[in-house]
C-alpha cells in the first residue's frame, strides 16, 4: 500500500516538474523580451495601435486577448488528435469565437464604458494574429499544461506592450494615469500632447520600444 502511495506521489511530482521545467517557463519568459509578439513578431500592432490613448482600455483589451489565447489554446491541445486536418483552421476559428463572445458579452455587462472605447477590436480579436499564430504553431503539437503556459506568456508579452504604449500616451497626451491628473495633482498646469493621442503617436512610441528592446537584445548577443 505505502509503495503504490509512493509511486503515486513520484509521478505527480515529476508531472509538477515537467509542467514547470525551465522550457516551460521559457514559454512564459520569452514572449516577455526576445519572442515578444508585438515587438519581435510584429503581430497584433493594429490593437497596440488603437486601443493604447489610455491605460484602461488597453489592460482591458489585454486580459481580454490572454483569457482567449489561454483558454483556446487549452481546449484545442485536448483536441488536438481528433481534428482532421483539413478543418483545423475552421475548428480553431470556431474556438476562438466562442471564447471572444463570452468575454464580449461580460464586458458590455460589467465595463460598459471600457467596452464602448473598445469598439470593434474585442470581436476582431477572432481573427487576431497572436490567437491564430499560438493555436496553429503550438497548441496543435503540445499537451494542455504547457499550451496554457503559452497561451499566458504571449498574451502577457501582448498586455506589457499595450500597457506601456499606452502610459506614455496618456501620460504625455494628456497629462494622467488611468484617468487620474498626474500633473494637476503635482501642482502644474500640463496642455497636453495632441499628437501622443493620434495613431502617428502611437507609432511613434512603438518604434521608440521595438528600438530600445532590440538594441538591449543586440547588446546581449554581441556581449
Amino acid at each position: 500500500m505505502s509503495t503504490a502511495v509512493a509511486e503515486s506521489a513520484e509521478v505527480v511530482e515529476k508531472k509538477s516538474e515537467s509542467l514547470f521545467s525551465k522550457k516551460n517557463r521559457k514559454l512564459i519568459t520569452n514572449p516577455l523580451d526576445i519572442d515578444n509578439p508585438i515587438t519581435v513578431q510584429v503581430l497584433g500592432v493594429c490593437s497596440a495601435l488603437a486601443v493604447t490613448t489610455q491605460m484602461k482600455p488597453a489592460f482591458v483589451m489585454a486580459l481580454s486577448l490572454t483569457i482567449v489565447t489561454a483558454s483556446s489554446n487549452v481546449i484545442i491541445s485536448l483536441m488536438r488528435n481528433s481534428i482532421p486536418s483539413r478543418i483545423r483552421i475552421i475548428t480553431q476559428l470556431a474556438i476562438v469565437s466562442l471564447w471572444v463572445i463570452l468575454v464580449d458579452q461580460l464586458l458590455k455587462a460589467y465595463v460598459y464604458e471600457v467596452w464602448k472605447q473598445l469598439s470593434v477590436f474585442v470581436g476582431l480579436i477572432i481573427t487576431n494574429c497572436i490567437v491564430m499564430g499560438r493555436l496553429e504553431a503550438y497548441a496543435m503539437g503540445n499537451k494542455p499544461g504547457a499550451s496554457l503556459l503559452d497561451g499566458l506568456g504571449n498574451g502577457f508579452g501582448y498586455g506589457m506592450i499595450l500597457m506601456i504604449v499606452a502610459f506614455f500616451r496618456e501620460l504625455l497626451g494628456g497629462g494622467s494615469l488611468f484617468g487620474f491628473k498626474v500633473f494637476e495633482a503635482m501642482g502644474f498646469h500640463y496642455q497636453g500632447n495632441g499628437l501622443m493621442l493620434l495613431p502617428a503617436g502611437a507609432c511613434v512610441i512603438l518604434g521608440i520600444v521595438i528600438w530600445v528592446q532590440r538594441s538591449i537584445n543586440g547588446y546581449r548577443e554581441t556581449h
